[in-house]
């Protein structure tokens, strides 16, 4: 192969390289140096009908980047359609959570709406029983009122009692 093929040969390979994802991260300087210190090492090997097999290994290798470019295209879209598939997966879940949230909140509701339904059941029962307790109370206090009186009515006639038995002369 001659140095012209070489040397196109060598910006094809460029090109894909500055097409592919793979050297993005790499400065244009970097690739050109690179290929320029393997120009300096490789010295042509004088070979017959070198020339022919080099404009054959030129189809061949258009033909096999051709086909790696086809092979990464097809890799991205393919990756590409996962992402899709993922968000949209995603973006389900979402619907289906928010759907399980709206309906969590409902039977809650409902729930907590019994809840208060028995609570206030239990309310009127606890207060039937303390309006029974607090009438019993009052008739307790009111029998105590008239026990009292009744007491202290004794305790005057008592006192009158002993009030007339002190003040009698002694016969």
């Amino acid at each position: 192969m001659s140095n012209p093929d070489r040397e196109n040969e060598d910006l094809e390979q460029e090109e894909v390289r500055n097409d592919s994802p793979f050297f993005a991260d790499l400065d244009r300087g970097d690739l050109s140096s690179e290929t320029s210190s393997r120009k300096d090492s490789l010295t042509p090997l004088p070979c017959p009908g070198a020339e022919a097999a080099g404009a054959a290994l030129d189809g061949k290798s258009s033909a096999y980047f051709a086909a790696l470019d086809s092979n990464i295209g097809n890799l991205q879209q393919r990756t590409q359609q996962l992402i899709d598939k993922v968000n949209d997966n995603r973006k389900k879940d979402h619907a289906v959570m928010s759907n399980f949230r709206e309906s969590l909140l409902l039977k809650v509701s409902s729930l907590a709406e019994k809840l208060e339904e028995k609570m206030f059941r239990v309310y009127d029962l606890h207060n039937e029983l303390l309006q029974e307790k607090l009438r019993e109370l009052s008739e307790l206090v009111e029998r105590i009122g008239r026990i009292e009186a009744e007491l202290r009515h004794a305790c005057r006639a008592v006192e009158a009692a002993y009030e007339d038995l002190c003040l009698r002369p002694e016969p």
